[in-house]
């Protein structure tokens, strides 16, 4: 039983490893081209395939089609790479001098930021080679291999091939299509050859342009040769000290592709601003003449400025002690700004309600209607609802009257009492007791006599003092001569006359 264990637990074990390997294997996230190549020679399965040098999978197999091309299946394992497209291309190139290969594909052609991709690959929905991407003969090539060069040079195989170029004229008559595609396969070097004799087939009108302008170009550096001489040997001397600096160099151009990539964002924007700065640029460019005027002008402006300057900078001393002073004030404030916050804000709360809900206008419209209702209109126009109330204390008067003050006097001694009560018995009798009071003009005078119930005639002449009562009971009292009256000046009289008109005397 103890036996049993152990042998079940390694067979259990076994198995796992084994599923785990089959699902491994047929795992169906693989991306399989499968790419026909002319010659295969010296491939093996196992062998890299590389992209960029960066190694991306594996050659997986080899077959041979009916047409007598091989069938490399190349099994991509880098979920990044695993989009090849129409214009991808794959080579066979040697790994090392004992002869061992590997497969370099380059997925799609670089192309202009922004422009379409090509489609993918032609995907194989039937027979054997289901499910992989077809990457045709036209796509793929394979360089001769070093070693089959040096084998020429050895007998007998330098004969044959004099040989076999004596012949190759009779053999490939007729054949030049297929000599062309043959060189073309063996040769990647003349497939981009041709590439590039088309598009300068393509720009053969620039090419002449170029050929003219060159013409231009090199008179003035046939004139000036000598100095062309020297930035040659300038740029020798730039050159030897750039080579003193290879590894740093080197550090900056394996930075430049990253430093690129982050500056593309900035670069864009960038673009987008100068786009947006063209009509202002524009604006600019027109006004040119005016900015140059003002800038000639701004150096005498800024000369004749110096003096205010420099006093400004002497006043700015003395500013700086009187804000240091009012430090206080402006922390004073601030607090009060915050204590004052609530306030303000309910208040503007309220001033906000008031302006959203009409609450001015309709004010306006109380005022507006008030004041029609208490206004009359007749056949002259409108007149005012409104009594006068006139008594003593509403005249105007020189000076205080002790009957319009709400200051309490004190109590006279008994003769004051005696006095009033023979004047208010007198006052009563209907005797016509005269009027003294000089606070006040004649006309109000008169008016003030006759509200009180005397006789207005008595009242004191205009510039006559008032006579000084007696304090004997009224009966007794001897009126007191009067002096002679003051003579008033032409101002005394104007001002009295506008005191009377405005006060209504």
């Amino acid at each position: 039983m103890r036996r049993a264990l152990p042998i079940a637990a390694v067979l259990l074990a076994a198995s796992a490893v084994v599923l785990l390997g089959t699902g491994a294997d047929g795992d169906g996230d693989d991306y399989r081209v499968r790419a026909i190549f002319a010659n295969a020679f010296s491939v093996i399965p196992g062998e890299d395939v590389k992209v960029a040098g960066v190694k991306v999978g594996k050659v997986e197999s080899l077959e041979v089609t009916a047409d007598q091309k091989a069938a490399v299946v190349l099994r991509i394992d880098r979920a990044g790479f695993q989009d090849f497209r129409r214009d991808a291309e794959c080579t066979i190139r040697p790994q090392s001098l004992i002869g061992e290969k590997f497969v370099e594909c380059e997925p799609t052609q670089p192309r202009p930021d922004g422009a379409p991709a090509p489609p993918a690959l032609r995907r194989i929905d039937r027979g054997d080679a289901e499910g992989q991407y077809l990457l045709p003969v036209q796509s793929t090539s394979r360089p001769v291999d070093l070693d089959l060069l040096a084998n020429v040079m050895r007998l007998p195989e330098r004969q044959r091939l004099s040989i076999i170029l004596n012949e190759l004229g009779t053999a490939l008559a007729g054949r030049g299509p297929e000599l062309r595609q043959a060189i073309r396969n063996a040769s990647p070097a003349l497939k981009e050859t041709d590439k590039v004799l088309a598009i300068l087939g393509d720009q053969n009108r620039v090419l002449e342009d170029l050929a003219v302008d060159s013409d231009r170009i090199m008179a003035p550096l046939a004139r000036d040769r000598a100095r062309a001489a020297d930035f040659v040997a300038q740029a020798g001397t730039v050159a030897t000290a750039a080579a003193a600096r290879d590894t740093a160099l080197q550090r900056n151009i394996q930075r430049l592709p990253e430093f690129l990539r982050q500056v593309r964002p900035t670069m864009q924007r960038l673009g987008g601003l100068a786009d947006e700065m063209t009509p202002a640029l524009a604006d600019l460019d027109a006004v040119a003449p005016d900015v140059n005027s003002f800038v000639r002008q701004l150096g005498p402006f800024s000369q004749a400025a110096d003096p205010a300057i420099a006093r400004l900078g002497a006043a700015s001393a003395v500013g700086r002690e009187a804000l240091v002073r009012t430090r206080p004030i402006v922390e004073d404030v601030g607090r009060f700004a915050r204590t004052a916050r609530p306030l303000s804000r309910d208040l503007r709360a309220l001033l906000t309600s008031v302006r959203d809900t009409g609450g001015i206008e309709r004010a306006m419209d109380y005022i507006f209607f008030q004041v029609g209702a208490i206004n009359g209109f007749d056949a002259v126009g409108h007149y005012l609802r409104a009594g006068l109330i006139v008594n003593t204390c509403s005249s105007y008067a020189i000076t205080e009257s002790p009957d319009c003050t709400a200051k309490f006097q004190e109590q006279a001694g008994a003769e004051d009492d005696a006095g009033a009560a023979s004047a208010r018995t007198a006052a009563t009798a209907g005797a016509a007791k005269p009027y003294a009071d000089t606070r006040r003009s004649p006309d109000l005078r008169r008016l003030d006599a006759y509200l009180r119930g005397l006789d207005p005639d008595t009242a004191v002449p205009t510039g006559t003092p008032p006579a000084t009562p007696s304090k004997q009971p009224a009966a007794t009292a001897t009126p007191p001569a009067r002096p002679a009256p003051t003579p008033r000046t032409p101002s005394d009289e104007a001002a009295t006359g506008l005191l009377d008109y405005l006060m209504g005397g």
